[in-house]
């Protein structure tokens, strides 16, 4: 069905926390990461700079370890922010989300609980409106958990429709083949994705050139409202502030 009244499409920089610096991984390996920066204040205040509506950002250790773990790295951004911040990762029941929506965070990002408990999406959704998002991280279609380190038989379609009338905000759709590679998002996939639910979806993973984002924005009418870059905008392969200038 898609959304047929979503038009404003959104390029969100991602900073992704390891041990309190700014990171990128290929394909979600701890062990593959390439260090972009020690400040993460200093990395958010950057892209808000330059024109960022919205920043995404990444608790690769809370990934791992179920809870947060950069609460610190989390705080100094939130302090620099006048734009929304999104996090994920670590994220597994009511109390943990409400403390990071009461450091400052606008939305939170359910991954692995969502498939593990999905009733916790239901409970969050009630008690903070507008501010729960669902990640699916996926490979060929299947749904992956903690951390990326297990594939699930679980297809990322059905997930995304088990949530259809639980308020959520947005669901963001990662490829994990692509992510941190350069290649190129899935769109066929998250289009797909997007046609399927009515909640708006945003691309995460290969976004690689200014084609890729013009590409993505093409399918707002299909509910793709916007996609998440990272290892692009910190290796110049998209200029990120061209590309907000351009995308009004």
């Amino acid at each position: 069905m898609g959304l047929t009244s979503q038009t404003q499409f959104e390029l969100i920089p991602a900073i992704d926390l390891k041990a309190g610096q700014c990171v990128r991984l290929k394909q979600g390996r701890m062990d593959d990461a390439t260090v972009y920066g020690n400040n993460a204040g200093e990395m958010a205040a950057h892209w808000q700079a330059l024109g960022a509506k919205r920043l995404h950002v990444v608790d690769l250790d809370g990934a791992f370890a179920g809870k947060p773990a950069n609460q610190q790295a989390i705080q100094a951004i939130c302090e620099q922010m006048h734009i929304p911040v999104q996090l994920g990762g670590g994220l597994r029941d009511l109390k943990m989300i409400e403390g990071m929506l009461n450091l400052g965070i606008d939305r939170v990002i359910l991954g692995s609980i969502a498939i593990a408990d999905p009733k916790i999406v239901k409970e969050a959704c009630k008690a903070f409106p507008h501010q729960v998002c669902v990640g699916i991280d996926a490979k060929g279609g299947k749904v992956a958990v903690h951390g990326w380190d297990d594939v699930t038989d679980v297809k990322a379609v059905d997930l995304a429709q088990q949530f259809e009338d639980d308020g959520v905000a947005a669901i963001i759709y990662t490829d994990i083949a692509r992510d941190g590679m350069l290649s190129g998002p899935n769109i066929e996939e998250t289009a797909n994705l997007a046609k399927a639910v009515s909640i708006p979806v945003i691309v995460s993973g290969g976004v690689a050139a200014m084609d890729d984002v013009r590409a993505c924005a093409q399918h707002v009418h299909d509910g793709i409202c916007g996609a998440i870059t990272g290892r692009a905008i910190y290796e110049n392969t998209i200029d990120f502030a061209a590309a907000m200038q351009e995308l009004g």
